[in-house]
């Protein structure tokens, strides 16, 4: 049997769906049947697991370490605000397509920056766009009112039918709706053989170009998929919380989207679901423990990620949790932590 017939059997092998994968939804949809109280936390740990997805889709499958995708999140975030409060598009699913193909055309544009440099270069270039971005948005207060925000936000009901409601209900469903369609064509992708090409060139982009691979290109695709992604994001953050300010460019947000994919580690997917899970019920945890502090414990519990390491981590206090990534991406899923950390 020939290399290429043996790496198309693992692609399909890797492709299939296993049961755990089925549970993980089931348990994603019950959980609007087992905490009807919780519709906003759940909601927003939604948001932040596709927004976790957009960033792994670079940082996991290609090597493009960024810190500051929020400018994506943003831009689609305004969009979808502005649309509604002008009138101009209040259907919350044709504004969160716009609003994607809007941060798309941002993250084409700037994507030929950041394939320009390689590690400190491209990060800090990453990072120059969501400050460039957000120093536009104060500068034009009078499109983006400025610290205080798009004031007024009102949503049509979703597809005509279903009308967002104070509970989060509606907005629930309709973000893991959109979480789930995204995902699948996530999933699509990385088992395709342009993900086999991803793979390929983060892991020595020398020999990738050496055999025929383009990887300018593959890179340039693959950074203006991930923008589409967390415009997505943004644009569900602005529908469901009716609400869009220069808070949605802030650097924390993109700093706690590497500390969610940190935690549930980055080239399978499920990293960022995960990762947004746990992220989100330490937060909740530490702020019922000390309300004033508790950005102090998340901070101690990076450290400790670090120091340790994640899979030490995981089979010392979060045992099952760990078995769980196992299910899910056997022995090939890696870890947004270097490798001489010594865990």
């Amino acid at each position: 049997m020939s290399v290429s017939s043996d790496i198309g059997k693992i692609a399909r092998a890797n492709a299939r769906w296993h049961w755990s994968e089925i549970v993980f939804w089931c348990l994603a949809l019950a959980c609007a049947f087992l905490f009807p109280s919780r519709y906003l936390i759940m909601t927003d740990i939604v948001r932040l697991a596709l927004f976790a997805l957009s960033l792994d889709l670079i940082l996991g499958y290609a090597g493009i370490v960024s810190l500051g995708h929020a400018a994506f999140f943003g831009v689609g975030a305004y969009c979808a605000g502005l649309l509604a409060l002008h009138g101009i598009v209040t259907e919350p699913v044709a504004a969160l397509v716009l609003a994607g193909l809007a941060a798309t055309v941002v993250g084409f544009v700037t994507s030929f920056l950041v394939i320009r440099g390689v590690d400190l270069t491209r990060l800090m270039v990453t990072l120059g766009i969501a400050l460039l971005l957000e120093a536009l948005g104060e500068r034009f207060s009078n499109i983006t009112g400025g610290t205080d925000g798009l004031q007024g936000i009102e949503m049509a009901p979703v597809l005509g039918l279903f009308s967002f409601d104070m509970f989060g209900k509606v907005g629930f469903f309709y973000a893991l709706a959109v979480l789930f369609v995204l995902f699948l064509v996530a999933r699509r992708i990385v088992h395709s053989p342009f993900g086999l090409s991803l793979r390929a060139i983060k892991n020595n982009p020398l020999r990738a170009a050496a055999v025929g691979v383009p990887v300018n290109r593959r890179l340039i695709a693959v950074y203006t998929l991930a923008s589409f992604y967390a415009g997505i994001a943004g644009a569900l953050f602005a529908q469901t919380t009716q609400l869009a300010s220069l808070d949605v460019f802030a650097f924390d947000r993109s700093a706690d989207l590497m500390l969610v994919l940190v935690i549930g580690g980055t080239g399978y997917l499920y990293g960022g679901l995960i990762g947004a899970v746990v992220f989100k019920m330490l937060q909740e945890l530490f702020q019922i423990i000390t309300p004033q502090y508790w950005l102090f414990w998340i901070g101690l519990v990076l450290v400790a990620i670090v120091l340790i390491g994640r899979a030490r981590l995981h089979r010392w206090v979060l045992f099952v949790p760990n078995l769980v990534i196992r299910q899910f991406a056997g022995n090939k899923a890696a870890v947004a932590i270097p490798e001489s950390d010594g865990s």
